[in-house]
């Protein structure tokens, strides 16, 4: 009797899949391509603070990392980037913590995603003319060989 009661429980704990998630080494944003470390202990005055450049639109896969497009590990969708006077953007930019700025600076490129071409707006644009063009062709050659 015991064995069947054990048996059952046994499968439960070992075919249940283990929930994971990573832990992120600091937190960061990523903006036109390029991943910047947010520095959360340098804040930045309100009077260095240049106009907007870009906000996080995409978060990563917690399981496997993956990011694509403007994204963030630690700030929600909408969090928008700043440019701070005096310093190139391929440098530095600024994002808004709770009522302070905290500085973001560039560490390396971030890594290819097929994602960041597929919702490229000029490879879509391509991809809609190319498109057009078959549908015209297509077009045109059936409407010669019904004449």
């Amino acid at each position: 009797m015991k064995r069947i009661t054990l048996l059952p429980l046994l499968l439960i704990f070992t075919i249940s899949s283990t929930v994971q998630a990573l832990s992120w080494a600091y937190p960061f944003v990523v903006w036109k391509g390029k991943l910047y470390e947010v520095k959360q202990e340098i804040i930045i005055k309100d009077s260095e603070i240049g106009k907007i450049v870009g906000e996080v639109k995409t978060k990563p896969n917690d399981m496997t990392g993956n990011y694509y497009g403007d994204a963030s590990n630690y700030y929600p969708k909408g969090t928008k980037y700043y440019e701070i006077k005096g310093t190139s953007t391929s440098t530095s930019i600024a994002i808004k913590e709770d009522k302070q700025w905290v500085n973001a600076d560039y560490v390396h490129k971030a890594p290819f995603h097929i994602m960041n071409v597929i919702s490229n707006f000029y490879f879509i644009s391509a991809v809609i003319i190319i498109a057009l063009i078959i549908v015209g062709v297509l077009f045109r050659t059936n409407k010669t060989k019904n004449q």
